[in-house]
């Protein structure tokens, strides 16, 4: 019995061993590029080298890169027409998905609360991301 539970409290005991760094390079990181823009990233020096500012962002308060846009607040009809997503901040007054709808160009590269896009003039689906 003592040598089952000697194996039971090892086998427990190596479950719990650290994981290798998330930012561990690895040989597919170093072989491809990112593709991303800034907006979202976790680096510093690549958000302020982008215009943008570390922000707390979402539930879990993850300090991220935030760009505004010079756009913000314009009518649109479709995303193609800012630099960032045609929106209908409202949600408690947004049309149904796939209604027509008229949005604002969004203040920001942020994901996240809830917003209704707007593409091709017709509303899209409400989201709220948190």
């Amino acid at each position: 019995m003592k040598r089952i539970l000697m194996a039971a409290a090892v086998l427990l005991m190596a479950a719990c061993q650290p994981m290798p760094a998330a930012d561990a390079p690895t040989e597919m990181a170093q072989a491809s590029p990112p593709t991303r823009s800034v907006a979202g990233t976790e680096d510093a020096a690549a958000c302020a080298a982008g215009g943008g500012k570390m922000l707390p962002q979402g539930r879990m308060q993850t300090v991220r890169c935030v760009i505004s846009y010079a756009d913000a607040g314009r009518r649109c009809t479709d995303g193609d027409q800012c630099a960032g997503d045609c929106r209908i901040p409202d949600v408690a007054g947004a049309p149904t998905a796939g209604a027509n709808a008229t949005g604002q160009c969004s203040a920001s590269s942020s994901r996240f609360g809830c917003y209704t896009t707007v593409e091709g003039g017709k509303a899209e689906a409400t989201i709220c991301v948190d």
